[in-house]
């Protein structure tokens, strides 16, 4: 969808370029996150795509065009582009502020409004926000509204430059769920700023590392680069834990499940006995037709009472969508010592932390 090819930007008065000879490219349908200390060239990447501002040399494609050759308002149309400080119109409220683009391009008002009301559906508005002001919103708000109306047109092409910079670590997180979850049913082509190392890794289907002057250190899956880094300077960047951020790439659909310690509801307690010998626990997981109802430890058997009667509750089942690090906090933190897996109430298996460290290994 968009290439470059040996791109370089050297501002006027400019001792060094701020990008030197870089050549990077764009799959349809992928995300993929710009990531690099300050001066590394992210947001001037993100300019010469779109062409606010012009490359010193060097040749860019966007969606089978030469974007050089391309009226920089033509090429506009089909980009979205949203920034940190959101910038929308304060005078305008935010159904003014989505139809921008579709106005521009004369499209008619009820094809217009029908296009707003859904995208206010999209990004998870209460429709009433319609007519507010941006003033009226929270930042996270605000910055649903700019997603929207970089959506507008539907354009092939999302840049983000540092879109959830400004919002706080609870807000952003939601925000890049959120990101996520369009993805999935839009298949844009997102590039995406970023100076966080772990936001770049959770959104990017590929990631980028830069270095000062635009120098492209390594590109690739995030989990590639995590598990072999290319330099030094790749592997100062991504910091420590890198273990911990794999664990948040691989989800539990991708291991091999544990059937554990688990008896029927109808098991006696000569054979839920044998089970918990055999797994060494002191406890064992109970289904009832396939369904899991909970966990019972072996003190609690053997009290002429029905086992179902005993039966305690998994405070948190986790589903084959769920990260394997989201698996290790369960674990940690449960007194069984396993992360049991679900979907529904169906029960489809459980994991250890010794499944965990070997998914790692690998």
């Amino acid at each position: 969808m968009i290439r470059l090819d040996h791109v370089s930007k050297t501002f006027p008065g400019a001792t060094a370029p701020a990008i030197g000879d870089l050549s990077l490219e764009f799959l349809r349908g992928e995300i993929v996150t710009l990531v690099g200390p300050s001066g590394c060239g992210k947001t001037t990447t993100l300019k010469l795509i779109n062409r606010l501002i012009e490359p010193t040399s060097g040749w860019i494609e966007v969606d089978g065009k030469d974007a050089l050759e391309t009226e920089p308002y033509i090429l506009r149309l089909g980009i979205g582009y949203v920034i940190q400080q959101v910038g929308l119109f304060p005078h305008r409220t935010v159904r003014q502020n989505i139809a921008t683009v579709p106005g521009l391009l004369g499209w008619e008002r009820p094809r217009i409004n029908q296009r707003v009301d859904e995208l206010v559906e999209l990004v998870g508005l209460d429709p009433a926000m319609a007519d507010r002001y941006p003033a009226e919103l929270s930042g996270g708000q605000q910055q649903r509204v700019g997603v929207a109306r970089a959506l507008a047109a539907d354009p092939p092409v999302l840049l983000m430059d540092e879109p959830f910079g400004a919002v706080d670590p609870i807000v952003r997180n939601r925000l890049q769920d959120e990101l996520l979850s369009l993805q999935e049913r839009l298949r844009k082509t997102v590039v995406l700023v970023t100076h966080d190392i772990d936001e770049a890794i959770k959104l990017g289907d590929k990631m980028a590392l830069l270095n000062v002057g635009g120098v492209l250190e390594q590109f690739g899956k995030p989990e590639e680069i995590l598990r072999e880094p290319a330099s030094d300077f790749v592997n100062r960047f991504i910091g420590g834990e890198r273990g911990l951020k794999r664990l948040a790439l691989i989800t539990l659909a991708e291991i091999a499940l544990d059937p554990g310690p688990i008896v029927n509801l109808q098991a006696n307690e000569t054979e839920t006995r044998s089970v918990m010998d055999k797994h060494g626990t002191d406890w064992v997981g109970v289904v009832d037709n396939g369904n899991l109802l909970g966990w019972v430890w072996a003190s609690d058997l053997g009290k002429n009472e029905p086992l179902e009667t005993r039966v305690q509750w998994f405070k948190v089942k986790l589903s084959p969508t769920n990260t394997l690090r989201e698996a290790l906090d369960e674990i940690i933190t449960s007194r069984t010592q396993v992360a049991v897996v679900c979907e529904g109430d169906r029960y489809l298996g459980m994991t250890t932390l010794e499944q965990i460290r070997a998914a790692v290994a690998r």
